[in-house]
């Protein structure tokens, strides 16, 4: 195309576009990006601060057998509800039961025995007062009676331990509460060293946790007595216990005990929790998340569309009097409800930030803008 067909060109298109704008028909305009800003100001919101735990009964028992024997019964199974008092399991009586047999015929012995020196000591009181004999046989048949008592006692103390012996060969449960795991079976041979299973007080339950020294300053401090530290406790707010598959116990519990020691490696306190088990929902060992609710009064709370993420900085556009937006660094902590962050440092109240579409935000670019002006009719 030469010099004169492009003159040509350009006139052409130059004489539609008037045409096109003489016969009313709006060419596209110039679409400015949107974004939409807040004043940072102070509020108060409440923190949920979450604390890994492993639930515990608060009367957990570890059932061990008495007696050594041959295991002839168990009576429960794994995970069963069990009553105090309820049988667990039974060792073989029969030696046992031999046993005090035994003691009981030898405290029979031991009875005649005491019986006649019994009578031959009156009877040597009664010659002695009428000077038939000496003093010498008065007093050694008396000795021979107190003789005979003592061995009466150790029989019948030997009858007691082997009843009690007895007793042991059938094991009940000492508390209300669920059957762990049994790690015996029927025909084993058992011994008090043996570990026959752990019996789950479950009525309430205990979480433990780990709560960092900061964040339980007031009951940590200097100086601080006994009766502060529960008072403390005490103030604390309802605690809630969430499994690991999301699901939030319906139970509220009570933070109950802080260990007065820091632990020197993680500098925390050890703390339990107790939640009411009514439906036995709750076992030993589960582990979840304790979530305590911890209110922060008169902070600085923004969105966290605001902050934009630059490797290990974080920064919030700030919008200056001329309506363009400088990036500041800030420092925050998360709020735990997955949309706001409690800023630290960075900015002040009154501050004006942008909110959304931040992340298409460019240094000194113009982010708020006068509305258009309306068309009259």
């Amino acid at each position: 195309m030469n010099r004169k067909d492009s003159l040509k060109w350009l006139l052409a298109l130059t004489t539609m576009v008037s045409v096109l704008t003489s016969c009313g028909i709006d060419m596209p305009k110039e679409t400015k990006t949107s974004f939409e800003t807040m004043t940072v100001e102070k509020q108060d919101i409440t923190v949920p601060v979450k604390f890994s735990a492993k639930m515990k009964g608060q009367s957990d028992v570890t059932i061990t057998p008495q007696v050594s024997g041959q295991l002839m019964k168990i009576a429960v199974s794994e995970g069963q509800q069990v009553a105090k008092g309820q049988v667990l399991f039974v060792i073989d009586s029969r030696n046992a039961q031999l046993e005090l047999e035994a003691a009981q015929a030898n405290l029979q012995a031991a009875l005649a025995s005491e019986n006649s020196a019994k009578l031959e000591y009156e009877s040597n009181k009664n010659l002695f007062e009428k000077n038939i004999v000496s003093r010498y046989m008065l007093d050694n048949s008396e000795n021979s009676y107190k003789r005979a008592q003592a061995s009466v006692a150790q029989a019948r103390a030997s009858v007691n331990r082997a009843r009690v012996n007895l007793g042991f060969c059938t094991i009940s449960a000492p508390v209300t509460g669920v059957i762990g795991e049994i790690s015996v079976r029927t025909g084993d041979q058992v011994s008090p060293a043996t570990r026959l299973t752990i019996v789950s007080g479950n009525t309430n339950m205990d979480a433990e946790f780990a709560v960092s020294e900061a964040l339980i300053e007031a009951s940590v401090s200097a100086g601080l007595t006994h009766e502060d530290k529960m008072k403390h406790i005490a103030e604390l707010p309802d605690v809630t216990f969430v499994m690991k598959n999301g699901t939030e116990y319906p139970h509220k519990g009570r933070i109950t005990s802080l260990t007065g020691v820091v632990d020197a490696t993680t500098g925390s306190l050890g703390a339990k929790a107790s939640f009411p088990n009514p439906d036995g929902h709750l076992f030993s060992g589960i582990q979840g998340t304790v979530v305590l609710p911890i209110a922060k009064k008169d902070v600085m709370v923004i969105p966290q569309t605001a902050v934009v993420k630059l490797q290990d900085k974080q920064q919030v556009y700030k919008v200056k009097t001329d309506s363009t937006a400088t990036a500041v660094t800030v420092t925050t902590v998360d709020t735990g409800n997955g949309k706001d962050f409690i800023v630290t440092s960075g900015l002040n109240v009154g501050d004006k930030i942008v909110t959304v579409g931040a992340n298409n935000v460019q240094e000194g670019q113009q982010v708020l803008f006068p509305e258009a002006p309306k068309n009259e009719k």
